[in-house]
């Protein structure tokens, strides 16, 4: 079922483009040699067992700053780094000082505060486990293999180059197919009649491939051979259109670089996904309540496709949506 879902996924990804920079270098005048500046000395690591402050008599470390800043960091992030620091260190004495009043009054002993400490202990050791059995175990290699078979799996589709004049009448569109018929400049024509606004670029579209444009204009536009143009004009919610195909081509697929964050998040689900497997498989799980355990068999049921009149494809789909996104599952330290 992962690897239909992928493959969606990768075919989706087929229409990404990317703009690289470009960098010039003016060598007009001569440039004077760099002056070398002194290296400032680096800074000593800091212990993380280095106390930074105190509520009371209880430390607070750069250990426990740097915990903090993995769950509030965020909150502060419009700040400079250094007032990134102490905001988050401030918000750390505050939850420190009102726990220690909590304690005081023994709200730990309170059984729906007890159950919520027990989540939240359970919720932190559920992310550390899949951080070391997973997260910080992908490396370059696996994902662009992941990457190169997604690609390989996708059917080769084409891709067009064309232009259209878009007029909002019949007849004016007749009338520019019987200018183009007696040789006048596809173009000109486009530039002169066109509403659309590619008309002042000759009603230049680029390339699109399918999915991309409406359905009666992309139909007419793959129909045609390159060179050729629209004998019959063509309606749409947006008018007459007169098309032109300028050149056809096998659509490329993305470079890895364009799409690694993508390819990094299939992974990391399939293998939060495995881990979970795994795990329930070695603590079997029962459902005590009849009707809460019905449930979930028929959930199950449908995921595997085996549910009566559901196609497997959606059972694919609603098994990869009922399990967490790997941001959910993941510490907020994951990569």
């Amino acid at each position: 079922m992962l690897t239909k879902l992928s493959l969606r996924l990768a075919a989706s990804l087929i229409a990404v483009g990317a703009a690289l920079p470009a960098f010039a270098q003016d060598a007009a005048a001569p440039v004077a040699p760099p002056v070398a500046a002194e290296a400032a000395p680096a800074a000593a690591p800091v212990s993380p067992d280095t106390v930074v402050a105190r509520v009371g008599t209880q430390p607070i470390t750069e250990a426990d700053l740097a915990i903090a800043s993995e769950d509030l960091g965020q909150q502060f992030g419009q700040l400079p780094p250094e007032q990134r620091r102490l905001a988050v260190l401030a918000a750390l004495i505050d939850i420190r000082a009102l726990a220690q009043e909590a304690e005081k009054e023994k709200l730990g002993d309170d059984p729906a505060l007890a159950r919520r400490i027990a989540f939240l202990r359970e919720r932190a050791l559920h992310n550390a486990y899949f951080e070391r059995n997973a997260l910080s175990q992908i490396t370059d290699e696996e994902l662009r293999a992941r990457y190169d078979a997604e690609v390989a799996s996708v059917t080769p589709v084409d891709e067009i180059h064309a232009k259209h004049i878009l007029v909002p009448t019949k007849e004016e569109a007749d009338a520019a197919i019987r200018e183009l018929d007696a040789g006048k400049d596809f173009d000109a024509v486009a530039a002169e009649k066109s509403t659309g606004p590619s008309g002042p670029q000759g009603g230049d579209l680029g390339f699109f491939g399918p999915g991309q444009m409406v359905p009666a204009f992309e139909t007419a536009a793959f129909a045609l051979e390159p060179g050729t143009y629209t004998k019959e004009p063509v309606q749409t919610q947006f008018g007459w259109h007169v098309i032109k195909v300028i050149e056809k081509r096998p659509q490329q697929p993305p470079a890895f670089d364009e799409v690694r964050d993508q390819v990094r998040q299939l992974v990391m689900r399939e293998k939060y996904i495995a881990l979970v497997g795994a795990a329930r498989d070695a603590e079997p799980v029962t459902y005590e309540d009849p009707a809460l355990a019905a449930q979930v068999q028929a959930m199950e049921q449908a995921m595997s496709g085996s549910a009566a009149g559901e196609p497997e494809a959606e059972a694919d789909e609603a098994a990869q949506d009922a399990a967490p996104t790997p941001a959910e599952a993941a510490p907020a330290t994951a990569n």
